[in-house]
Parts: structure tokens; sequence; C-alpha cells
């Protein structure tokens, strides 16, 4: 008789089909003030400076646990994300760590150089 698979799984599953094929899809902004749409951002800040280092990591955070497939591509820029990876790894869930680490050894490397 097969398992069933369990929470950690169905939740990895999920951010597995939104990630975008390549880091270097992601061409969101790097500067300034951004509104998220209420689909991401449901309670609380909606606008998110992202020249104010704890602003744009709450933002990142918000964005990699709620954001779909185009959201990634949107609201995420490649070089901020590997940049702020190795802090921003202790912010998000488990499983999303662990998804975008397996997806992408750039992530995966870039927090082995940060310790």
């Amino acid at each position: 008789m097969a398992s069933q698979p369990g929470l950690s799984d169905l939740r990895r599953a999920k951010f597995a089909r939104r990630l975008p094929v390549a880091l270097s899809e992601l061409a969101g902004p790097e500067h300034g003030a951004v509104s998220l749409p209420l689909h991401l951002a449901r309670s609380g800040l909606t606008t998110f400076d992202l020249d104010q280092p704890r602003l744009r990591m709450s933002y990142y955070r918000i964005v990699l646990a709620e954001g779909r497939r185009d959201d990634l591509v949107q609201y995420l820029h490649r070089e901020l994300l590997v940049d702020l990876w190795p802090t921003l790894r202790s912010l998000v869930s488990r499983d999303v760590r662990v998804v975008w680490e397996s997806a992408f050894d750039e992530l995966a490397h870039s927090t082995q150089a940060a310790v």
C-alpha cells in the first residue's frame, strides 16, 4: 500500500509548481516603492520601499510565500534575491527554502559562500 504524501510534501509541490524556469526570469524592481496586490499582501502593509532593508526583506518573504509564478517574475529581481538569500532563507518557511535551493544551485551556493 502506497503511503499518502505528508503536508510538507504537498506544500513543497505547491511551491515547486510556482517556480520560474530560471532565476534570470526574475525581472522585478530593484529600488523604490512597490505596491503588492491584495492576493499577495492580504493584511497590513501593501506598499514597500525596496531601499529600506527591513521592508525589502518583508516584501521578498511575502512574495516568495504567497506569489504565483507570474508574481515571482514580476516582483522579484534576480540579483536582489541572490544577494538577500543568505539572510532571507531564515525568514521563509523550510518548505520554501528547500524548494528554491533544490531548484537553483546559485541560491544554495550563495548560502554556503556566506558561511
